[in-house]
């Protein structure tokens, strides 16, 4: 019963993020969001300051492909050496392999065009839907997923939830500060690695009722 509903959960998850990324790209597409994305720009860097500079850059540093290249395979050896999950493998690789591949086909479907208001730092390549917050998303996510049945307490599953989500925020609105995306990118960015992450747990969940189907009529047949 429990398989069922995250099965379906997944599925739901699915479907509104894919509703809520197609919305943000009809808004973007029709220059409709240009007054929201200005404003949360404006606001964010309102706040700038020689040592919230540093941090925020930190915080890129820690959603750039080199470094979640390093959290994934310590991710990786964690999950085969110590949980000893060996089918949750091939659910993480697909998430962390497929995120920057969904990133750079949707960059080249919008070519959207980066931010020239404020640039703390430089950097080439289209802007729509932000890899930072998709990778973010995608590696917090499915940690987040495949930690939490391990984790026994309530405060251990409060405390894993509180700190992916203070470090998918965090790297999203370093790039807004940093000048090089645009709010709707971060969120969009969200959404999008938010439906991968949901589609390719769907599969994983579905793969899951299949085996425990099969294990229950064997048992039946004993």
């Amino acid at each position: 019963m429990k398989l069922k509903f995250q099965f379906t959960l997944a599925f739901m998850l699915s479907v509104l993020s894919l509703i809520c990324f197609s919305g943000m790209a009809i808004l973007i597409s029709g220059s409709r969001i240009v007054a929201f994305d200005h404003y949360i720009i404006s606001f964010i860097q309102g706040f700038e300051s020689p040592g919230l500079t540093v941090i925020m850059k930190c915080f890129t540093f820690i959603g750039s492909t080199p470094s979640v290249a390093v959290i994934s395979l310590l991710s990786l050896f964690f999950l085969y050496k110590v949980l000893k999950h060996r089918t949750e493998l091939i659910l993480f690789i697909a998430i962390i392999v497929g995120s920057p591949i969904l990133n750079e086909l949707l960059k080249l479907t919008f070519h959207r065009a980066r931010p020239n208001f404020h640039r703390l730092i430089e950097i080439n390549g289209y802007s729509f839907p932000s890899g930072h917050a998709m990778s973010a998303f995608a590696v917090y996510g499915v940690l987040s997923f495949l930690l939490w049945r391990h984790i026994p307490t309530r405060w251990g599953r409060t405390l894993l939830i509180v700190i992916s989500i203070i470090m998918i925020l965090a790297i999203g609105i370093s790039r807004i500060y940093l000048g090089v995306h645009y709010p709707s990118d971060v969120i969009g960015g969200y959404f999008a690695s938010g439906c991968w992450l949901a589609i390719a747990i769907w599969f994983y969940q579905r793969y899951k009722e299949k085996k425990f189907e099969q294990r229950r009529l064997t048992q039946s047949k004993e």
